[in-house]
């Protein structure tokens, strides 16, 4: 809400001064700084194994600051980092921004033209690469056109023989003696750029900044609720939204981060038990690898672990296969663009009392702002907030701290989505009477796979590029698995031969894994009046199906 001028002089309105003692630029930085003071001798980090305290963690990342800045990264410029879930990845998101720089974290799943795309875009100026990825950076670096220094992540998980001949990220931090510390001069400075598919082929580069990325870890840690006695799992992605905030956010409470490299249902409840894991957050597929898991695989829990998921809901046979293991599941709802998990399904104690299908339709909801999150609603068109009926539908809409600066040399986008005061989401819900909100449909066509977002036009883009294709359009179909894949539908040329072996093959030629169409479908598309392809058909007869 905008808040308007007093229309007298306040005797409050005296100007006093704004100083060092009574401001400070907010940045999650200085979680790790208090942490480090706090919880020096406790765990901060536990990988393979190894563990750090905080005061290792702190000195680690300090000595990240200084290799930034002794290999000519200037403040305000970008650093790339190509790795899994890990000590590297997570000192990056401290590191970075100690030396003044951006961090762009790299999704792994990504193939190598999208990531030099990325990294051209983002002007990377430094790039952190895993060995596992070694021949996907190679490709992407011999694509950009220019030089780039690369540091070599060698972990001992990653499959043997694969190189960079790049220094070696451990040796690379030894090399260096620990930065001082330092906060942005502007909490408005950019911390990090975080690349999501959206709509168009290009991805478009979400540009958090400190303030926002200061208060959406705390709200994050807050909503889930974290103690320095909680341990949290890294079943995330830490290159995803930043991990949630979680990166930052675990450190902010003095919890301990608990690094899994590989995501195996097997490795998920070994971790829990060898590390007392408390919390965890996942897309949907992960819930379904748990309760799906066999039983050699599955541990009893010594106590229930809260487990947050965001993307498609949670259907309620996986609810209460996760229930009966063990966890407590907690469902929210977000954006890369309001640096992931924004709102939250927030349990009410009546909840508990409710039958598990009468528990599942209210936890299927996205919910309400978290804590940090200044408002979270549905618009209409006209740009009013729809009534709290259930029924009358309209755009999910958030404004607050917590949302990104704007798109990346993309001020065209960017004014898309910033209209009257609010962030638009693209995703289409109603509001019930008990204010909370509901997703009904999505308007960008984005289809959520396994927790990671596929652009279908970006997948049609590459089926209409085969000579034998005339018409294709994809949308998502319900899958047990992923919660959704995507699903092309194709028109062939006339007396064209085409089979789904041949499309397969030629998708994967031309995109990531990921991406490519895991059903394909010849058929002629139903279409407008005026020429236009009804996907929402296409979806209905796949529910149907």
């Amino acid at each position: 809400m905008d808040i308007a001028a007093p229309d007298h002089q306040s005797i409050f309105a005296e100007n006093l001064p704004k100083t060092g003692a009574n401001y400070v630029p907010l940045s999650p930085l200085s979680f790790l700084r208090r942490s480090e003071r706090v919880f020096a001798e406790k765990t901060a980090v536990t990988h393979h194994g190894r563990s750090w305290t905080y005061r290792q963690f702190a000195e680690r990342c300090r000595r990240f600051a200084a290799g930034v800045r002794a290999a000519g990264v200037r403040p305000g410029e970008c650093v790339a980092v190509l790795a899994p879930n890990g000590p590297p990845a997570l000192e990056a998101h401290y590191g970075v921004p100690l030396a003044g720089a951006v961090l762009c974290a790299l999704n792994t799943l990504l193939d190598a033209a999208t990531i030099g795309f990325i990294l051209n875009h983002a002007e990377a100026k430094l790039l952190l690469v895993d060995r596992e990825w070694a021949p996907k950076a190679k490709a992407a670096l011999a694509g950009l056109g220019r030089e780039l220094r690369v540091i070599e992540i060698a972990d001992e998980a990653a499959p043997a023989g694969l190189t960079l001949d790049a220094p070696e990220y451990e040796d690379w931090l030894a090399a260096h003696e620990p930065a001082a510390w330092s906060g942005p001069a502007d909490e408005w400075d950019a911390i990090a750029v975080c690349y999501t598919s959206g709509t168009t082929g290009n991805p478009k580069g979400v540009v958090y900044h400190h303030r926002g990325a200061y208060l959406g870890a705390l709200g994050a840690a807050l909503e889930i609720g974290l103690t320095p006695a909680s341990a949290y799992l890294w079943t995330l992605p830490m290159f995803h939204c930043s991990g949630w905030t979680f990166t930052w956010g675990v450190t902010a409470i003095g919890a301990t981060h608990v690094c899994l490299r590989k995501i195996e249902p097997g490795a998920i409840f070994q971790k829990i038990l060898d590390h007392n894991v408390t919390h965890m957050c996942g897309a949907p597929i992960v819930l379904n690898m748990l309760v799906n898991a066999t039983p050699a695989q599955i541990k009893a829990l010594p106590h229930p672990v809260r487990a947050a998921t965001g993307g498609a809901a949670p259907p309620t046979a996986i609810i209460a296969g996760m229930e009966r293991l063990g966890f407590f599941m907690q469902h929210v709802y977000g954006l890369t663009e309001v640096y992931g998990p924004s709102s939250t399904c927030e349990p009410q104690p009546e909840w508990p009392a409710l039958t598990l299908e009468e528990r599942a339709k209210k936890l299927s909801r996205q919910g309400v702002p978290n804590i940090a999150e200044e408002d979270f609603t549905v618009l209409a068109p006209d740009g009013g907030v729809v009534p709290a009926d259930g029924a009358t539908i309209g755009e999910l809409a958030f404004r607050g701290n917590v949302v990104m600066k704007g798109y990346l040399k993309n001020p065209k986008a960017t004014e898309e989505v910033f209209r009257n005061g609010w962030f638009l989401t693209g995703d289409l819900g109603v509001m019930h009477p008990d204010s909370y909100i509901e997703i009904k449909d999505r308007s960008k066509d984005i289809i959520i796979s396994g927790g990671e977002n596929i652009s279908s036009l970006e997948v049609e883009e590459v089926l209409y590029r085969h000579p034998l294709i005339r018409e294709a359009a994809v949308v998502a179909a319900p899958d047990e698995k992923w919660g959704e894949i995507p699903c092309a539908f194709i028109v062939l040329k006339d007396d064209a031969v085409l089979t789904v072996e041949d499309v397969t093959a030629f998708c994967k030629q031309n995109m990531a894994g990921f991406k490519v169409p895991k059903k394909v479908l010849f058929q002629e598309l139903p279409k407008t009046s005026t020429g236009k392809i009804q996907k929402n058909l296409l979806r209905q007869a796949l529910k149907s199906s």
